[in-house]
């Protein structure tokens, strides 16, 4: 046996239950086929030969929860993402607005995009108006979207082009934001969103394969070697094509909207069907909404909100049904739930869909919860004890703390609760819900083990540093967890012999840096498929 690669003198964290730490490791036809020492020199044949310097490699980092399409597009769109102000961000849209306004028009996109703006990031922590936009984009209807996706912030046009005024029913599931005299704001809530949304003219299939094709090498630079998408039909179409054409170079678990739900079961597709590239996942439910623009359902009402408890997009009669529906077509559930309540109920499905699952004693369904943000003490160890994986975004934790106490105050303890439900003896899995945060995993894994922003705050000890994980753990939440998430980790997930030769190299090893530096790391190499595509060594 020979190899067309070695790699040597490094610190390969294989990610394997006994935690060994290789030296060397060699590749042929896209599979890893010895992991070792020096020894391994002896399959050199010709092959290129790399010295890792002491570098650190993982198994190919994981991002599972991303909405790629999203985040492929939004990097032709505005960002928002950190304006400390709302003059901040009405800036930012009036010198994107002057940029190639004539070529935009021609080319049938007047709409003016852009994401990422938080109001309790403003010192006033009020929500915008379209008056705002009015007074400096007036002649193109504006559509901007919380860095939550759960709210969204349009000009006049936008709302008179859409229909949208003061008789306009709110939706079921969402909510227009109306001043004293019933008029819309241009703030809209959950499936309200839909109103405007729904009228921007969808990009083809083409255009979004393309924003993708760049946007993976973003991916690579950051180490990404796998995405668990939550996009629609268009993403997944543009994902087919990119792999007809040999350009797709990221593994993607394609999770399916529960509004294609009776399309995916009438062709048959099951959880799984794939192949390595492209595959299955479950299908998306929405439980509740979100805690930045405060939709998010709980079971008491918001700090200083004595009204507020947020929103039920799905109840559990409705959830019920369509998980039944589902699990019995092989398609497992992946339901966000971000609320307490909205939690609740999703177990509650999952402990009456459990009973009634595979009576024949066969395979579990991997069905997943996305975020689980805020649990009720009741429900801690639920997750384990029903086998429901818990789909987390560290990230979110140091971003959102100040809003967490602001509006669910003590109920915070038990906010992004990783150790807790790891300890419960639940899977926890990690991703970034890109675009909503960046798509990059070592902010995360650093928010992870720190519960501490870039600045340092909350302080040394972190928010909750009681929640705090291992590197190790959080390293696992990143890769092997997420491979026994989408059911690959016979391919994917640890070093070894016969798998994938995914592979994410460090500047440096990640386990001999203090906590802090992960921010300042880089990453040298990413490998998909024994195939370099990002390389600075």
């Amino acid at each position: 046996m020979t190899a067309t690669l070695l790699l040597t003198n490094g610190r390969i964290h294989t990610m394997n239950p006994a935690g060994v730490i290789a030296s060397a490791l060699a590749v042929r036809d896209g599979r890893i086929v010895a992991v070792g020492g020096d020894e391994l020199l002896e399959l050199r044949d010709g092959g290129e030969w790399i010295d890792l310097g002491g570098r650190g490699v993982v198994p190919g980092l994981v991002d599972a929860h991303v909405h790629f399409q999203h985040f492929a597009l939004s990097l032709q769109n505005v960002d928002l993402d950190g304006a400390a102000t709302r003059a901040e961000a009405l800036a930012r849209v009036r010198a994107f607005a002057g940029r190639g306004d004539r070529r935009e028009r021609l080319r049938g996109r007047e709409w003016l995009r852009g994401r990422g703006w938080s109001q309790d990031a403003w010192p006033d922590r009020a929500f915008p108006a379209a008056a705002d936009l009015d007074a400096i984009v007036a002649d193109r209807p504006v559509f901007l979207s919380h860095k939550s996706g759960h709210a969204a912030w349009v000009n006049s046009l936008a709302l008179r082009q859409s229909g949208i005024d003061a008789t306009t029913p709110d939706p079921p599931g969402g909510q227009i934001q109306r001043g004293p005299d019933g008029a819309p704001t241009g703030i809209l809530f959950e499936e309200a969103i839909d109103l405007v949304a729904g009228r921007i003219p969808r990009p083809t299939t083409d255009e979004i394969a393309a924003a993708m094709r760049a946007a993976q090498d973003y991916c690579w630079s950051v180490g990404l070697t796998v995405l668990h998408d939550f996009d629609g039909r268009d993403c997944f179409r543009a994902l087919q094509l990119l792999r007809e054409r040999g350009e797709l170079g990221l593994r993607v678990v394609k999770n399916v909207p529960v509004y294609r739900l009776e399309h995916a079961l009438g062709v048959g597709l099951r959880s799984g069907f794939g192949d390595d590239w492209l595959r299955i996942g479950g299908v998306k439910i929405f439980a509740d909404g979100a805690l930045g623009s405060r939709t998010a359902a709980m079971s008491a009402p918001y700090e200083g909100e004595p009204d507020n408890v947020g929103i039920v997009v799905t109840d559990k009669e409705e959830m019920l049904e369509r998980a039944r529906e589902a699990a019995a077509g092989g398609l497992s559930l992946t339901v966000h739930a971000i609320g307490d309540r909205a939690n609740h109920d999703v177990l509650d499905v999952y402990e009456l869909l459990r009973r009634e699952e595979q009576p024949d004693g066969g395979p579990r369904l991997r069905h997943r919860i996305e975020h689980v943000q805020v649990l009720h003490p009741d429900d801690v160890a639920r997750l384990a004890q029903l086998d429901v994986i818990a789909s987390m975004q560290p990230i979110h934790a140091t971003s959102d703390m100040d809003m967490a106490d602001r509006y669910w105050g003590e109920r915070a303890r038990l906010s992004y609760a990783w150790r807790t439900l790891w300890d419960s003896g639940a899977l926890v899995v990690f991703g970034s819900d890109a675009p909503v945060e960046r798509i990059d995993p070592l902010p995360g894994i650093h928010a992870a083990v720190t519960r501490r922003r870039a600045d340092g705050r909350p302080g040394p000890d972190g928010w909750y540093p009681e929640q705090r994980l291992t590197l190790g753990q959080a390293l696992y939440a990143f890769t092997g967890a997420a491979a026994l998430t989408s059911g690959q980790s016979a391919q994917q997930g640890s070093i070894a012999p016969g798998k994938l030769a995914d592979l994410t190299i460090f500047d440096r090893d990640p386990f001999a840096a203090p906590a802090d530096e992960l921010l300042s790391m880089s990453i040298a190499a990413t490998m998909v498929g024994g195939q370099f595509r990002y390389r600075r060594i």
